[in-house]
């Protein structure tokens, strides 16, 4: 007796095979998603071959940073103010005030698009070439959702997929290709744009979030960022440097928070954010020239995103002076107050390192590459307020899997103490994005 499939079984199959408007929404959305992360690809690709260009520029001669990083600083945010408005900053900020009800699609555009996501694209590996404090991963949300929601034009009516939802899986998918890591970007998009997710086409929309960070695996290989760390035993002996790294961290990661707040989204009305208005061009000039003073005082530590030292922390190939933390800070600070396109994700991992490392020190666990490994989940957290995509993007960029469960608290106690300081940092600025929505 041979068993027959159920009758309603046979109904629901050929239901999903001859509905072609569910096909053609698959196939567009996921050849968006491969567009996306190719295109973080060619953002990682081309924001590397800057950084290596600026190092050979900064081998001619010790001085030229002191020309070459303010000039082309002013000149980045010229052509940003002139011509890219929207790619100013680091790009998160941008998508989330896409994402608000009131912005509907004929002004999305001011905020996200195909021509801004080209922009952002040169114009932040232009920051890398003159040693700016520049990360790519914030920068990576713009372009990822720039170039999915170009796709939105293809979908056929009724189709379940938003333009909204395609902006969601756009930039958590550049968030996973920009770190190679599928399972951050997913957390990304609940933890930061998903404020009221897309229940029926949730399970599309992942995938199309997996597959744009499948791309960079594709490229670069199922390696990790920083390769494969071996912490100690986290026994007691290590209870107290492991709380002082989240502490630190969060009370750091707050006040860098905070200065961003004050110095991009118009809390603070000073004189140098005057001068900043009134002489935009001249005041990234001067905010380049100090970062070309610092890199010089850092013998060149502080220059780019950061991930060198970063590895070499974890590494234990390379002692970090306790003043990196510093140094890093206040060049990244200046690097968004220029007014640059440029994120802070690679840089709050390069000050969250030396901040580990600075305690790992101090408390004789010198070269603990836990605690580093801590203090990159801490710091980040604390200046995102977002510590499981923190947690999660440190656990996969250093192969942490050992460490879940300290990464997860160190997180969430630095995103705490971050709050007692100031509020979020992405939503403040998103809401500063408004102010450029037409009357």
């Amino acid at each position: 007796m041979r068993l027959q499939p159920p009758p309603r079984l046979l109904a629901r199959l050929h239901r999903e095979a001859s509905d072609w408007r569910r096909w053609w929404t698959r196939g567009v959305v996921l050849l968006a998603a491969v567009a996306s992360g190719l295109a973080v690809v060619a953002f990682t690709w081309l924001t590397e071959e800057a950084l290596a260009a600026f190092a050979h520029v900064s081998r001619w001669a010790w001085w030229l940073p002191l020309l070459w990083t303010p000039v082309l600083t002013a000149a980045i945010v010229w052509v940003t103010r002139r011509w890219f408005a929207g790619a100013a900053g680091s790009g998160i900020p941008q998508v989330m005030a896409a994402l608000r009800p009131e912005v509907d699609e004929a002004r999305r555009g001011l905020f996200v698009d195909l021509r801004l996501a080209l922009a952002k694209i040169v114009l932040t590996a232009a920051g890398l070439l003159g040693g700016l404090s520049v990360g790519r991963e914030g920068p990576s949300v713009q372009v990822g959702a720039g170039v999915m929601a170009a796709f939105a034009r293809w979908l056929p009516e009724r189709s379940g997929v938003t333009p909204r939802a395609l902006l969601v899986a756009g930039g958590a998918g550049g968030i996973a290709a920009a770190f190679n890591a599928p399972l951050a970007g997913v957390m990304f998009a609940i933890e930061e744009l998903a404020r009221s997710p897309e229940h029926r086409s949730s399970g599309l929309l992942v995938s199309a979030i997996v597959l744009s960070g499948l791309m960079a695996v594709s490229v670069f290989g199922n390696l990790t960022y920083f390769g494969v760390i071996h912490p100690g035993a986290f026994g007691w002996a290590m209870l107290w440097p492991a709380l002082a790294v989240a502490v630190a961290a969060g009370l750091a990661g707050g006040l860098f928070a905070r200065l961003l707040l004050a110095s991009l989204a118009g809390q603070s009305q000073g004189p140098l954010n005057r001068w900043r208005a009134r002489q935009p061009v001249l005041f990234a000039g001067a905010c380049g020239l100090g970062v070309a003073v610092i890199g010089l005082a850092s013998d060149g530590l502080s220059w780019g995103s950061g991930y060198a030292s970063t590895k070499a922390l974890l590494e234990g190939a390379v002692a970090v002076p306790l003043v990196y933390v510093l140094l890093k800070f206040v060049a990244t600070w200046w690097t968004a107050w220029s007014g640059v396109p440029a994120g802070i994700f690679a840089p709050s991992l390069a000050i969250g390192a030396a901040l580990g490392s600075n305690v790992a020190v101090l408390s004789g666990h010198a070269g603990e590459p836990g605690l580093i490994a801590l203090g990159m989940a801490g710091f980040l957290a604390a200046a995102t307020q977002a510590p499981l995509t923190a947690f999660i993007i440190v656990m996969e960029m250093v192969d942490g899997h050992q460490m879940v469960l300290s990464l997860m608290a160190c997180a969430l106690v630095a995103s705490g103490v971050s709050r007692l300081v100031t509020r979020p940092l992405y939503a403040g600025l998103a809401e500063a994005q408004r102010a450029r929505l037409p009357g």
